[in-house]
């Protein structure tokens, strides 16, 4: 439906029709739940905002590194031989392959 973005955070909206309001979680996270929800989107927003704040009070009052929903590393599984040419592409760029992979998903986004 749509996305809240926060301080890094990015949280998603859901729309119950029969009860007639808005929900919605953020997105990425294993280890910690940040849960909100709103009669308008401007509630929604509102309280998204007041849960990430919440999540990060909490973390500092218990010393616990608040969880990152993207550490920026990722694991990618394709076949040998798509890998083999890949890195060669890489290489014939003078590049790393991280870098060429990088490089193609910006493209495609």
């Amino acid at each position: 439906m749509g996305r809240l973005h926060y301080k890094g955070y990015t949280g998603s909206v859901e729309y119950d029709e029969e009860d007639n309001y808005f929900f919605g979680s953020v997105q990425g996270l294993k280890r910690d739940a940040i849960i909100y929800e709103g009669d308008s989107a401007a509630s929604l927003k509102k309280d998204f905002e007041e849960s990430v704040e919440d999540y990060l009070k909490m973390c500092e009052e218990s010393h616990t590194e608040p969880e990152k929903p993207y550490s920026g590393k990722l694991v990618l599984r394709i076949s040998p031989s798509m890998h083999g040419m890949a890195a060669e592409k890489a290489a014939e760029q003078g590049i790393s392959l991280n870098e060429f992979i990088s490089r193609a998903v910006t493209a495609a986004l």
